[in-house]
């Protein structure tokens, strides 16, 4: 039985496209493995948004690259954004490389198998980047047990200037709702309790399908599933959001009053430079809305500091907007000049050297911000969901309520917990808050 080895790199959307190439895999009777040395195939689903995640991807190729070289290895296929954007040169300057499988041809990962290991040569199979998952293709969820997400749409069509998502993974375009439905009844049935909807732009569900945003209409769905415990909204467009989804988020006890709202910039110059639908006004109106109509909303955002012709005066705009609206939680990005980009050719460009320090000062910036938050939240009483239980050299139990998102953001230690494993859901009250993680005691 052939063996292969799975890297998966990027944001979670491209996590996804990874568990489903693993499902392909194992009802192709592969076995799975997590030992490089092991495994016949090595397959690298790469991420190309900027400049940081290439490089991340190439390195991770070369090192892959070895296993081939020690003859263990067979077959090292590269999928997903980077094989996507750079096909054929990835071909031509990495000889290790045996086959090239698009964003958009995942469900082709078999034939890139069968073409390398059987008729000994090499693919590129990159075609339209229109391939949807559904609920039919088998998928292996490589999250814990009681956590998945569930991509509701691929692809974007903001077309924002700085960003390479549109030519790299297409147009936006919704999955139907049925089949959204029936995947996450499946992930309750086994197990699940935590469902997070992502996609580039979720606020747009529906928009292409159904001629209007239908993400309210999926919840109200959603919401039925018995055994569902929270639905977690991620990436989500500001210029779509409904007073209707507003409501439903405030009165649905299921879906998390929690809010993904990537926002890259305050200020309405560099706004307007990127491309972006919202001014500095639109942004506050939405922001002073959710919080009075959401009591307890937690929002999360990013922001991009160094962006062609942002001055100090733009970026002390920004600096001030993120004083004044405290946000539980921001992801803090330079701008990476993007080939294939209208960014890339403004000018204006800012050195890396302002970047980084606009990069740390923003960031510190935050981290007051966000250590006052927690420490505020002392007191409070929450149901956290645990994910990790350590014993030695004493009991150590931490997890996650709705205001913080897997992967991405701090976690609740708490203390005086027993008896408890991996998937329950616990009562505690916050005793303590620092700038990332709280300390709570179970109650």
């Amino acid at each position: 039985m052939l063996k292969a080895g799975f890297i998966s790199l990027g944001c979670a959307k491209n996590l996804v496209d990874t568990e489903v190439m693993l499902g392909l895999l194992a009802a192709n009777q592969i076995k799975l493995t997590d030992n490089p040395q092991e495994a016949d195939i090595l397959i690298i689903n790469t991420c190309s948004f900027i400049e940081s995640a290439k490089e991340e991807s190439i390195t991770t190729i070369l090192q892959m690259a070895e296993y081939k070289k020690q003859g263990n290895c067979k077959c090292l296929i590269v999928a997903g954004c980077l094989g996507q954007r750079y096909q054929q040169d990835l071909l031509d300057e990495l000889p290790e490389v045996d086959a090239i499988v698009g964003t958009g041809d995942w469900h082709r990962i078999m034939e890139a198998i069968n073409s390398t290991m059987n008729n000994k040569k090499r693919v590129l199979l990159v075609g339209e980047t229109n391939t949807l998952y559904d609920e039919t293709m088998p998928r292996i969820n490589t999250t814990p047990f009681y956590s998945a997400y569930v991509k509701v749409a691929e692809g974007c069509s903001n077309c924002c200037s700085y960003c390479v998502i549109p030519k790299v993974r297409g147009s936006f375009r919704s999955r139907k709702m049925e089949s959204i439905v029936t995947e996450v009844k499946n992930l309750v049935a086994n197990g699940v309790k935590e469902v997070n909807l992502i996609a580039q732009d979720t606020t747009s569900y529906g928009r292409d399908l159904y001629g209007a945003a239908k993400l309210t209409d999926l919840l109200k769905e959603l919401v039925k599933i018995d055994g569902l415990m929270w639905i977690r909204l991620l990436y989500c467009y500001p210029k779509h959001f409904s007073n209707e989804l507003i409501e439903l988020i405030a009165t649905e006890s299921k879906i998390c009053k929690y809010i993904d709202l990537p926002l890259q910039h305050a200020n309405d110059t560099i706004l307007k430079s990127m491309l972006r639908q919202d001014s500095r006004k639109d942004i506050e109106n939405l922001l002073n809305t959710l919080r009075s109509k959401i009591p307890g909303i937690t929002v999360r955002t990013s922001f991009i500091v160094g962006f062609p012709g942002e001055t100090e005066a733009h970026f002390e705009d920004l600096r001030q907007f993120v004083m004044a609206q405290k946000f539980d939680r921001v992801g803090v990005f330079t701008y990476s000049q993007e080939e294939d980009t209208i960014a890339a050719n403004l000018p204006n460009q800012v050195s890396d050297e302002v970047k980084q320090e606009r990069y740390h000062n923003l960031m510190t910036l935050q981290c007051q911000i966000s250590e006052q938050l927690n420490q505020e939240l002392e007191g409070t009483v929450l149901d956290v969901l645990i994910e990790q239980v350590n014993t030695e050299p004493e009991i150590v139990v931490s997890g996650r309520s709705y205001r913080e998102a897997p992967d991405v953001d701090g976690q609740i230690y708490v203390e005086k917990a027993t008896n408890c494993r991996p998937g329950d859901v616990i009562k505690v009250k916050i005793v303590q808050g620092f700038t990332y993680d709280v300390v709570a005691e179970k109650l």
